[in-house]
């Protein structure tokens, strides 16, 4: 609710049927003066009725006061000024009532309809009044007089109420309608705001998922790599001392490798702390909007990030072979440039499968096929079961991510990801990406 309609809320906290305070005053000042001017003019019409005084001014007293329930029952007010229009009283309460009809929310026949018996009573009261005075002598106009007389008056006595009644109705109306559509409007803008919030919390989620799967693709491979030539390094430093110093210079290469793509990633994350405090500033429907297109490109934005390709897999199978690991490449298909982030998912997906093989069947044999196709790429990695007794002396931890992540990233990008054991003990990692 805007503050407006705060404001119109706290006011509706009147007596009875008035909404506020000051309207209950208003109307009760307004019945008082009523009530004393139908109670002065009870005095004649007692006399000219040949009824007691008293009797006229309580009659009077009577009648003027129902103008206090003018805006509960306007339609009995103007009755009843109408009714003592013959007795000469009551002007404030007809004008009054005619106000108030024509201001409330009444169908526009019945305002038309007690305007006209008032027009029409107070024509003829003033008509005959008029007529009496000039027999009697009080008038010396001509006969044109009492025509124009009763024509004016009752024209002057119900013509501007009602006119300005319907005014000030038609107005308020548009005021509770513009009051309405800013409360709508903010609802709206309230639930916009909300649902840009979830938009940005889904966005923050989806790229905390990605950072982290970049984070455990980088390294998981790199660093499986690092303890594998390590527990070589380790086992062949006294025997064979030039293998323990290329398995050296591997171990640093691939530390190398891995700390720079972990300062690449870190410098997007710190560009995007900019961004944020930049946007810290920008207004509500902004930030909805901005929320919105971060949702919908969440996955598209892997892309941004410089990352590995098809090109590269072959460098990656030969890390795995330098690590002591038999590794068979196959490639099928013509080979061609696919979208960033179609060959980014792929040679994740080969790595990371990879690095399964290196933590949980060392010394097993792995082949890696990839096949291009015409409207997808496909890939699978399968390793046969390790020899026993063969297991990872480097004692490689697993997280239990990585068959997730990989599964995450085929399937963003409306591809198919199957893993399991095979029938021969071993395990297969299989995905299908479209190429567009």
């Amino acid at each position: 609710m805007t503050a407006t309609g705060e404001e119109h809320a706290r006011a509706l906290t009147g007596p009875w049927w008035w909404t506020r305070w000051r309207s209950a005053v208003l109307d009760g000042s307004l019945a008082l003066v009523s009530a004393v001017e139908c109670g002065a003019e009870g005095i004649p019409f007692a006399r000219d009725a040949g009824i007691p005084v008293s009797v006229g001014i309580v009659f009077g007293l009577i009648a003027g006061s129902v103008l206090l329930v003018r805006r509960k029952w306007p339609i009995a007010v103007v009755l009843v000024a109408i009714a003592i229009t013959p007795a000469q009283m009551g002007f404030l309460m007809g004008i009054v009532g005619l106000y108030t009809l024509a201001a409330c929310e009444l169908p526009r026949r019945i305002i038309v309809a007690l305007a006209g018996m008032s027009l029409l009573g107070t024509m003829i009261v003033t008509f005959v009044r008029v007529r009496q005075d000039m027999a009697r002598g009080d008038l010396t106009l001509g006969d044109w007089f009492v025509p124009f007389a009763s024509i004016t008056t009752s024209l002057g006595l119900t013509a501007p109420p009602v006119l300005l009644g319907l005014y000030v109705g038609a107005r308020r109306r548009l005021m509770e309608s513009l009051r309405e559509r800013a409360d709508s409007l903010e609802r709206e803008l309230q639930l916009l705001a909300e649902r840009a919030e979830e938009r940005a919390e889904w966005a923050r989620n989806e790229e905390r998922t990605r950072i982290a799967r970049e984070m455990h693709d980088v390294v998981a491979h790199r660093v499986s790599l690092m303890v594998v030539h390590a527990a070589a390094l380790q086992a062949v430093a006294r025997k064979d001392p030039e293998k323990a110093v290329r398995n050296a210079a591997l171990v640093g290469d691939m530390g190398r490798q891995a700390l720079t793509e972990l300062r690449e990633m870190l410098g997007v994350l710190r560009a995007g702390d900019g961004v944020g405090r930049r946007a810290a500033s920008v207004p509500l429907v902004a930030v909805g909007v901005a929320a919105a297109e971060a949702a919908s490109k969440a996955v598209v934005e892997e892309a941004a990030v410089d990352g590995p390709c098809l090109s590269e897999l072959e460098e990656l199978v030969g890390q795995s072979a330098a690590a002591g690991m038999v590794v068979d490449l196959s490639v099928e298909g013509e080979v061609r440039v696919y979208a960033a982030e179609v060959e980014q998912t792929a040679y994740r997906v080969v790595q990371e499968a990879l690095t399964n093989v290196h933590k949980h069947a060392a010394g097993a044999k792995t082949y890696v096929r990839l096949a291009h196709r015409g409207a997808e790429i496909a890939m699978q990695v399968e390793n046969e079961p390790p020899e026993p007794g063969s297991g990872s002396a480097a004692g490689l931890p697993s997280g239990g991510n990585g068959l997730v992540g990989m599964r995450e990233r085929v399937v963003a990008l409306g591809g198919v990801f199957v893993s399991g054991p095979t029938d021969a003990g071993g395990f297969r990692v299989s995905a299908v990406i479209p190429a567009a």
